[in-house]
This record gives structure tokens, sequence and C-alpha cells, in this order.
């Protein structure tokens, strides 16, 4: 008997991992889901553990720092941009190395399933992709500084990001606070895409 692929979401819908379907998506999954991952492993400071849901708002607002112009379409797809991990959870940077291709390449599925979901490309341009990975690694500095315990210096050394551009202080929400400001920046920027 094959081992179950599927995870079973609370809108009912059953997302296969291995061949995940865009019709077995759903914002709300998304948003319940990545509010309750820990970004950081949930070592972080604050009565609750910063969540992947507010991580994916920071990382979607400051790409318009890196270019004004960028359109809401692609905004879009920078709030959604670790939209898998609200099935699979959010593994270190330093372990998803140690796996190895297999994650990623489930990773990559599921983003893609997600992003034909939500009437984007499968795959971003290459400009898009660079901005929405320098927003997240100045999301991931200021994460590191404000919350998880890193000093600057040692910030920049771990990260290898320079402080091209830093969020405002950070504290970390509720998972209620955190899937409504995802939800709420979704509908906006789904509007305006």
């Amino acid at each position: 008997m094959a081992a179950r692929a599927w995870q079973r979401m609370l809108s009912g819908r059953r997302l296969n991992l291995l061949n995940p379907s865009p019709l077995d998506i759903e914002i709300d999954d998304i948003a319940h889901g990545l509010a309750r991952v820990a970004r950081w492993n949930g070592q972080t400071k604050g009565e609750y553990a910063y969540s992947v849901a507010q991580h994916c708002v920071l990382v979607s607002r400051l790409t318009t720092r890196v270019d004004s112009d960028l359109s809401p379409r692609w905004r879009l797809a920078a709030l959604l941009h670790d939209g898998p991990e609200y099935v699979i959870g959010d593994m270190i940077s330093p372990f998803k190395h140690a796996v190895g291709p297999s994650y990623r390449d489930i990773e990559d599925a599921l983003l893609e399933a997600i992003h034909v979901r939500f009437g984007l490309p499968a795959k971003v341009p290459v400009k898009v992709a660079k901005i929405i990975k320098l927003a997240d690694r100045a999301s991931a500095f200021s994460e590191a500084v404000d919350l998880a315990g890193f000093g600057e210096a040692e910030a920049r050394k771990v990260l290898r990001y320079s402080r091209l551009l830093r969020a405002e202080r950070l504290t970390a929400l509720s998972p209620e606070q955190a899937k409504a400001e995802f939800l709420s920046e979704f509908e906006m920027l789904s509007a305006l895409a």
C-alpha cells in the first residue's frame, strides 16, 4: 500500500504534496497555516512566535522599497513566496541545504500550484524573483536583529546581508492578528492586480 501523500485542510480540501493541484488550494487555508508556522523555529522574543504569515506581509511591503514601480501582481507573488510552508512548515535554510534537492522540488511544485491558483505565472520573471529575494533577505535581517537575538554584525556575517533596507522595528503578532493581516494584504493586492 502506498504511503499517503496528501494533507487534509480545514476547508476540506485534500492537497497532494507530490502532485499539487491549484484546485485544492484555498487562501484561507494558506493564511491559517502560515499564521501558525513559526519563523526561526520559534526562537524569537515576545509573547508570540513570529509567523510566516507576518513575514510574508513584510516581504510584500518591502518589495516596494526595492522597486517603487513594482506592480500589485508581483507584490502578490511576494506575499505568496513562502506559501508552500502552510502545508510543509518552515524549514530553516541550513536544514533545507542538508536535505537537498528533493525538498526544493516539492516546495517548487507547491509554489507553482499556488501561483496558478491565484492567477500568477507558475514561475515569476527573474527580475521579479530577485526583487522578492532582496526583500526576503531584508526581512530576515530585521527579524534576526529585532526578534531572534542577533546583533547587527552577527546578522550581517551569518545572513550575508548588508543592510540595504531595513523594516520598522518588528514585534510578533498573535496568530489571529497575523492571519487577518495576511488576508487583508491578499485582498488588497488581488483587487489591484
